[in-house]
């Protein structure tokens, strides 16, 4: 409506207050789509809604119901600090004695002092082969898949641009500068410990002679062929260890699969055994129910609060009456609570301490729950992760909820179907409210013209009838 009008200047009559009267009686259907375009709103928010408890719910689902989750397991130790113990795919529950007799190492070399870091190394090459050393260091055998490292060394070159070139290598070993009360000196290690990732360091020197101790044959550390200022720290070894009694030997401090699924970690030699442990990860199965019944509880408390009807406050949950919604809430209540012949010991949910409330949550007896797992862990694992192809109702109630939940998320399932289709009737609606605010447009502008014409009429009569007064007093004055 226009926010200035002239219109019943003519007339004399409150023409804006009878066609914005008129124009409420005219703008209810447009209201009534209004109202209804709110309430699909509402019921669309609130399967959106379900639709992420769902999610969340079918995951936790997933989990519960899988074979890694029940077949995880956990390694233990009586001396951590010494061999530790983790697991992996395969493992299977098992104790075992663990005795250290030697840790693996990796060979270190040192300089001669040098004045500082900046002090001159000399020029040259270095070459640096990776290999074994034989117990006294008098045989080298380099490895056939390692390639000889170079390093071109210029009289420019310092400690520290050496160490740097060395560390450019990439592999087989690594360089660094240590200051002592002698000055720097230039430590070269394996990158990697075990008897055959030793190396063995040769000289081309610049000055022309590679065995003395002067120039760039000073860093060399070849012992059978030439004396060198480079002292050997620490050779290259490798762990050695016994597990109930079978010796191992192995070039690093971590043990992969010599007991299948389970990595050990060395950390320390020891004068008695280290008892390590094997078991179900019973946290880990815990922790899976905890947040399964978590996220069912949010599902079911969501589905509660918008079917129900709140007779205090008088109003009702967007989806209240809702079919999909409510055959949700009846299938998902039926299922936790019915019985499956899965396992032979425990049939329900209820037998192992997870039991429905009255408010359609569940609850979980952790007493009870620990002691099925203690007593039985096998047939509790059938309860929730049995599945029978041909039957599904013979399957474990873990994977029954499993399925359920990807069933009515899958494309054509329930929620996704039933927000599709309310999103097509307010696609229907929003076109209906078009049209309809498009006929009470029209009404309004034929009002408007029509009280339009009315004032044009009553102004023309009211003229004439004004002159047709004036006249007749002026006769009667004649």
């Amino acid at each position: 409506m226009a926010s200035v009008t002239s219109l019943g200047i003519g007339s004399g009559l409150n023409v804006e207050d009878i066609i914005t009267s008129l124009m409420k009686v005219e703008n209810r259907p447009v209201e009534s789509l209004q109202t209804k375009a709110a309430g699909i709103n509402a019921k669309i928010s609130a399967f959106g809604a379900l639709t992420s408890a769902m999610s969340s719910f079918q995951s936790a689902a997933v989990t519960l119901a899988g074979i890694g989750t029940w077949n995880a397991m956990n390694g233990s130790s009586s001396n951590s600090s010494a061999v530790s113990a983790t697991t992996s795919t395969g493992a299977s529950a098992g104790n075992y004695a663990v005795e250290v007799q030697a840790l693996a190492t990796a060979q270190s070399i040192s300089s001669k002092s040098y004045t500082s870091a900046t002090s001159s190394v000399g020029s040259g090459t270095l070459k640096i082969d990776i290999g074994n050393w034989n117990s006294d260091n008098t045989t080298f055998t380099a490895n056939s898949s390692n390639k000889t490292l170079s390093v071109e060394v210029t009289a420019a070159d310092t400690l520290t641009t050496l160490r740097d070139k060395i560390n450019a290598l990439g592999s087989g070993v690594n360089a660094s500068i240590l200051n002592d009360a002698s000055g720097a000196r230039l430590v070269i290690n394996s990158r990697d410990t075990g008897t055959d990732n030793g190396f063995r360091i040769t000289a081309t020197d610049g000055d022309g002679t590679n065995t003395d101790n002067t120039g760039l044959s000073a860093l060399a550390y070849d012992p059978p062929n030439a004396t060198s200022a480079t002292t050997l720290r620490q050779s290259g070894s490798n762990a050695q260890a016994t597990i109930n009694g079978l010796p191992v030997s192995s070039a690093s401090n971590t043990l992969s699969n010599v007991v299948e699924g389970v990595t050990l970690t060395l950390g320390a030699k020891t004068t008695s055994a280290v008892s390590v442990s094997i078991s179900a990860d019973t946290d880990k199965i815990k922790k899976a129910l905890t947040t399964f019944t978590e996220a069912y509880n949010s599902l079911a408390t969501l589905l509660s609060t918008q079917t129900k009807y709140d007779a205090d406050s008088q109003t009702a949950g967007a989806l209240q009456g809702d079919s999909t919604a409510v055959s949700l809430q009846r299938q998902l209540r039926n299922l936790v609570g019915a019985s499956t012949p899965a396992s032979s010991v425990y049939q329900t949910l209820s037998s192992v301490g997870v039991t429905l409330q009255a408010d359609g949550t569940l609850a979980v007896d952790n007493t009870k729950f620990d002691t099925a797992l203690k007593s039985n862990m096998g047939e509790v694992r059938k309860l929730f992760t049995a599945t029978d192809l041909t039957n599904s109702s013979r399957s474990g109630i873990g994977t029954q909820l499993r399925k359920f939940s990807d069933s009515v998320l899958s494309v054509q399932g329930a929620l996704t179907s039933r927000t599709e289709s309310l999103n097509q009737s307010l696609s229907r609606n929003d076109t209906e409210t078009s049209k309809a605010e498009a006929r009470v447009a029209d009404v309004e502008k034929r009002l408007r013209a029509q009280y339009a014409a009315l004032d044009t009429k009553m102004s023309s009569l009211t003229a004439l009838n004004t002159y047709i007064t004036n006249q007749i007093e002026a006769w009667n004055k004649a």
